[in-house]
């Protein structure tokens, strides 16, 4: 099928490269012209592991190729996906310019029937604009071109996100169209043969299930971060809770990792738009209220310890920082909980001395030189002249360092975990104070 994708961010450059990579002729179009030079030289914009080699193969086969010019991808795509950026707005709703602004461009170049996919993460409600914006430019052009409108959110895990676009658990598809659901169904029917993934709804369930799935698993984390700072108060493990409650299958081990909050581009900006819709409607969305206060705090936990530790002893401390990305396997810092931390201890006084695996360049652009932040090539390196070590990202390669070491580099021996990675008893036996997330601080022997 033909298909041109409206966006090369992580959702529309990964749908674009694993649908070329089943047999379909795709074309991606972006307005950074920037942006599509680099893709069209091979060079990958964003980290995203098994994506690269995807796009470079399916590029020399012929099925993918990137442009600036949209009425090129318009006349080539009998269905068009819209997966381009919906920030959040200043009262927390999801900015559709740029979605509207592609259906606009969309109905100006339309000269044969299209099938239009949305794909970006929309407030419900949104395909009835996009309808209004194609139809209203249709009528300026006094053309008569049939169109469909399709809901078809995404749900990929950034760092899994390829693995995520092939194999789908669920694919949600809203239409009351005959003739669009079969587009879709042809579509996907690459992944599809072992057994029926996709679930046909109307357009205004398909929006809403994307935020409510992202809420959900957000729900889920705030839930565990607050019953670790319950633990820690009662004196029990959440550790040993954590166990406890996933074997339930009714709950399950996914999400419930405590931690220093949630972070992202779409977590926090769902639960932000889900709450907007739920006030412009007239309803008071108590729950997801509840779970951005909660989150909200608790990017607030590691910089507390660290001042509780310290007291106002932090003015000329130097920190080392483990993961500055907002989880493992991407360099996105959008609201990274690193963040938080990291301006607390510059507010504090404190020197940082942070390394991450691939978001250091993302770092560097978000806060460029300064006297307070040395960027490091190696978690060792990090570790050279600091004080203390506090651990936001929960990195592979942070999962087994050297203890001894760690002891005899950082002057004051204390490590603050904000994703509990170790056993307390064993960072404290080679001398280290071992503060994580919902256990009781672990002391080094006395001698």
């Amino acid at each position: 099928m033909k298909v041109t994708v409206f966006g090369t961010g992580y959702v529309g450059l990964v749908q674009g490269a694993v649908l070329a990579d089943v047999g379909h002729d795709v074309v991606c179009v972006d307005i950074d012209a920037a942006k599509v030079a680099a893709l069209q030289a091979g060079r990958i914009p964003i980290h995203e592991p098994g994506l690269a080699p995807l796009v470079a193969d399916n590029q020399a086969a012929g099925r993918l190729r990137f442009t600036t010019g949209a009425a090129e991808g318009v006349a080539h795509g009998e269905l068009i996906f819209l997966a381009v950026g919906t920030p959040p707005d200043e009262d927390g709703s999801a900015d559709l310019a740029a979605v509207l602004a592609v259906a606009r461009t969309i109905a100006t170049h339309m000269a044969a029937p299209r099938t239009i996919v949305n794909k970006s993460t929309v407030p419900v409600g949104t395909a009835d604009k996009v309808a209004d914006a194609v139809r209203a430019v249709l009528a300026g052009r006094g053309a008569r071109i049939p169109f469909e409108v399709v809901s078809n959110p995404e749900f990929l895990k950034e760092g899994a996100a390829v693995a995520d676009c092939k194999r789908p658990d669920r694919i949600v598809i809203g239409t009351a169209s005959a003739a669009a659901e079969r587009q879709l169904r042809e579509l996907y029917a690459p992944f599809n043969r072992n057994h029926d993934k996709i679930v046909v709804m109307d357009v205004k369930s398909a929006e809403l299930t994307k935020y409510a799935a992202n809420a959900m698993l957000a729900t889920k984390i705030s839930f565990i971060n607050e019953i670790a700072n319950l633990a820690e108060r009662l004196g029990a493990d959440v550790e040993a809770v954590r166990r406890g409650i996933g074997s339930d299958p009714r709950i399950g081990y996914h999400f419930i990792y405590p931690g220093v909050g949630y972070g992202g581009s779409c977590f926090p900006k769902d639960v932000k738009a889900l709450i907007h819709t739920a006030r412009s409607v007239g309803f008071a969305p108590e729950v997801l209220e509840a779970v951005e206060r909660r989150n909200d705090a608790q990017r607030q936990v590691l910089a507390e310890r660290i001042a509780a530790h310290y007291g106002s002893r932090l003015q000329g401390k130097t920190i080392a920082v483990w993961g500055l990305a907002f989880k493992p396997e991407t360099d996105d810092m959008r609201e990274a909980p690193s963040r938080a931390l990291l301006a607390a201890l510059w507010a504090a006084g404190a020197q940082v001395r942070a390394h991450d695996p691939v978001a250091i360049h993302e770092a560097r652009r978000l806060f460029g030189e300064r006297p307070d932040l040395v960027l490091c090539e190696t978690p060792t390196q990090a570790l050279e002249g600091a004080d203390a070590l506090v651990i936001v990202t929960e990195w592979k390669q942070f999962r087994v360092p050297d203890f001894a070491q760690m002891a005899r580099l950082l002057k004051d021996r204390v490590v603050f975990d904000g994703r509990n990675l170790y056993e307390p008893a064993a960072v404290a036996r080679h001398g280290l104070r071992y503060e994580s997330i919902g256990r009781p601080a672990a002391e080094p022997p006395q001698p």
